[in-house]
């Protein structure tokens, strides 16, 4: 267990600190120890640990700054605390929720199934021969959804793939400046065409193609790309750097290319 959730008087330590680098160098013991819980008598003993110890240094009177030491064990035990929480929500938590998958054949409630990815969506069948299981906690026929549970190892699956075909603004030519031969040929083997900007629009239908969703584009290619799908955006130039600045947040390789 980490330290300042294992024991009181770490934790309260680990507070105080907090409070004083977020109000130094003029440190109100009163405001701190109503922040915190605790007496005022008690903010001044951990200080004059704290400083003791070399955490924080003493400025004069009620004015305080943690050091660089202090600055240290902050950053150490705030990382200890955020790995024992992605342990609790990674680990514990996702094997304890309920997600829905397509049954690929008729599954009974209780039963172990397999688990993967097919066409970005999330599937199941009976056994447990795959790399990635889970119990069932519903009864389903092959086609229907299924509820399942109890998650175990990583599903198998290739990262996809994101192509952002730049289309010029309606001031600068607008789909009638695109090659729509170029356009179709980007997305005839796309598992997923997604658009944004009206322009990126009527250069797809040109092109012989509807967008599937024409909003979004950033977030949705992003999520298609994580669940393996090969997608195609187009967007006009003056949205390009919002779907690439999504694509890059969500780290998801992509090239873009002018049409």
């Amino acid at each position: 267990m980490v330290d300042v959730l294992d024991n009181k008087r770490a934790a309260t330590r680990f507070r105080i600190l907090v409070q004083i680098a977020e109000r130094q160098p003029a440190v109100s013991q009163g405001e701190i120890a109503e922040e915190v819980g605790v007496t005022s008598q008690a903010v001044s003993e951990y200080i004059r640990e704290l400083v003791d110890e070399g955490l924080v240094e003493k400025e004069g009177r009620s004015r305080y700054r943690v050091t660089p030491e202090g600055v240290d064990w902050l950053f150490q035990t705030a990382d200890d605390v955020r790995r024992f929480a992605d342990h609790v929500t990674g680990d514990v938590l996702d094997a304890m929720s309920e997600a829905a998958y397509i049954a690929t054949d008729d599954i009974d409630e209780g039963e172990t199934v397999s688990l993967f990815v097919e066409n970005g969506l999330l599937h199941a069948r009976s056994g447990d021969q795959g790399p990635a299981t889970g119990v069932a906690t519903t009864d389903a026929e092959a086609g229907t959804d299924v509820g399942v549970t109890s998650f175990e190892g990583v599903m198998d699956l290739e990262p996809g793939s994101v192509t952002v075909l730049q289309v010029p603004a309606v001031r600068t030519g607008g789909s009638r400046a695109v090659d729509s031969r170029f356009v179709a040929d980007h997305c005839e083997d796309a598992d997923l065409i997604v658009a944004a900007g009206v322009e990126a629009v009527v250069a797809c239908r040109e092109a012989g193609t509807d967008p599937a969703v024409p909003f979004a584009a950033g977030e949705i290619a992003a999520e298609g790309a994580e669940r393996g799908l090969a997608v195609t955006v187009v967007v006009t130039t003056d949205e390009v750097g919002r779907v690439t600045d999504t694509l890059r947040d969500a780290d998801v390789t992509y090239e873009v290319l002018e049409g």
